[in-house]
């Protein structure tokens, strides 16, 4: 197969999984914010192809997202593409640099902090109108309830990415979506990083629950 029509086919793919995952994923955090895993599946295309793929992908599933179960319509569909990109393109952007594992988890941490940083601006700017309450309203709710939704989302998905990012470049390469692996290169994630990755996962996760009122 063409290069060039195995990664139009992989993105394609992705795309379709990370909208899947929007819709089966999704569960409420605070107040009206949603959390769902479809950054994880961007921010991996990201890994694999740079930056603008995962811009590209963000793109296109927010807008199908907009006109198929979104209420919020085009500001929310423009808050989906500035929250996942600020993410997604961050990171695979500092791994296209730097393609190690080093680079990986500086890129993963750099997104949270570029998604929490953008969120917040935004979220300020933008919020008041389509919520139609006051900013000064909406200023009251940054630091408790944006900034830990950011965190936590943030958190959610860097983990989630480390823990999959191997598996699925091996279902990919098993596929013949992508070249066989460089010799000499591990195609497994090592177990101390999935320790870590699975610890910071489960914190996440219980500080999501704890957000969310269940425990």
């Amino acid at each position: 197969m063409n290069p060039k029509v195995k990664k139009l086919t992989t993105l394609g793919m992705l795309a379709a999984i990370a909208y899947v995952v929007m819709l089966v994923g999704r569960f409420p955090l605070v107040l009206f914010l949603s959390y769902d895993p479809k950054d994880v599946v961007i921010v991996i295309a990201g890994f694999l192809y740079g930056p603008m793929s995962s811009f590209l992908i963000s793109a296109a599933v927010s807008l199908v997202e907009m006109f198929t179960v979104s209420d919020t319509g085009l500001i929310g569909c423009v808050m989906n593409i500035l929250s996942t990109c600020s993410f997604a393109c961050t990171a695979a952007f500092l791994y296209k640099k730097h393609r190690s594992l080093k680079g990986a988890v500086a890129g993963l941490i750099a997104g949270v902090a570029a998604m929490v940083a953008v969120m917040l601006l935004w979220n300020y700017l933008i919020t008041p109108l389509y919520m139609e309450t006051p900013r000064q309203v909406v200023a009251q709710l940054l630091l408790p309830a944006f900034l830990p939704f950011n965190l936590i989302k943030g958190g959610l998905n860097a983990a989630i990415a480390m823990l999959l990012y191997k598996p699925v470049v091996g279902a990919l390469r098993r596929s013949r979506l992508l070249p066989p692996a460089p010799e000499g290169q591990a195609g497994h994630i090592k177990p101390g990083v999935m320790l870590v990755a699975a610890v910071v996962l489960i914190t996440f996760v219980l500080l999501a629950l704890v957000l969310a009122g269940v425990i």
